[in-house]
């Protein structure tokens, strides 16, 4: 039976298996689905050890996305944008690296939240590996402008350089103190602030009529930066619980050929927190 796992550390948290157990039954695929935990100096050697049982492909977690990137003998594009890997297919030509974590939350966006990013004011909070992921995504969407702050100017700065060439227009790096007086159709909070119990320090007024404010972390209720983002006149709120499933289903796609219906999914796993 064909193998599959997320590897990471810890790991007995991830929804991972639960999810890909989830989109198996749904499509008819017979395969088997484990969570690995991997050790923190050993990774490279687990990773060879579950392919050499038979393992198919692995879905990679914190805190191995740059290493997989590394063990990779191949990347796709968003894969190489991102500088991080997020999902790894064992081939007899080798491995391939694919990122799948803008490409989810850009669909949980778009299609499960109903909002539209092209033609839009986007702004991305970060400048790490969440925020690196999520750039060329959102270029490609054809949004009208997209902003990257971050408490660290410099950080913002060289990350929007970084995708100069990536799209129809540079994107714009700043501090958090240099979004005063712009406004926002959609935020996207890709720090790790929401993890301490906090939220990023914004400017008053970011927020447009209808905009959306959406976090990539996930939980039982709304996040610090939900909380703050209504305060502030955000109309729409989102956690990142959409944003997992739906970088799993581009996973299964890549390994399986066929793309589950996440919206069942989706439901079961918001009925389950």
């Amino acid at each position: 039976m064909d193998r599959y796992a997320v590897i990471g550390n810890p790991i007995a948290h991830s929804k991972s298996p639960r999810i890909h157990s989830l989109f198996a039954a749904q499509t008819g695929q017979t395969l088997v689905y484990d969570a690995l935990l991997g050790p923190i100096d050993a990774f490279a050697a687990t990773v060879a050890a579950f392919r050499a049982e038979g393992g198919r492909g692995l879905n990679v977690t914190v805190p191995f996305k740059l290493e997989a990137f590394e063990l990779a003998d191949r990347h796709t594009p968003r894969a190489q944008a991102a500088g991080a890997v997020n999902t790894l297919a064992f081939g007899a030509d080798g491995i391939l690296g694919d990122n799948t974590d803008g490409a989810g939350i850009l669909r949980d966006i778009t299609v499960n939240h109903g909002c539209p990013v092209a033609g839009r004011r986007v702004l991305l909070l970060g400048a790490g590996g969440a925020a690196r992921g999520t750039v060329l995504p959102l270029l490609e969407a054809a949004p009208a402008s997209l902003v990257i702050a971050n408490r660290t100017a410099s950080k913002a700065a060289e990350l929007a350089d970084e995708f100069a060439r990536s799209g129809p227009f540079k994107p714009l790096g700043c501090g958090f103190a240099g979004l005063a007086g712009q406004h926002f159709d959609v935020v996207i909070n890709a720090t790790s602030a929401s993890l301490s119990d906090a939220a990023p320090d914004l400017p008053d007024g970011l927020y447009a009529p209808g905009s959306l404010a959406y976090d990539m972390m996930y939980g039982k209720g709304d996040t610090p930066f939900m909380r703050a983002a209504r305060e502030q006149g955000a109309a729409r709120l989102c956690d990142g619980l959409g944003m997992l499933v739906e970088q799993a289903a581009e996973s299964f796609l890549l390994w399986r050929g066929v793309r589950p219906d996440t919206a069942p999914v989706l439901a079961q796993l918001r009925a389950g927190l």
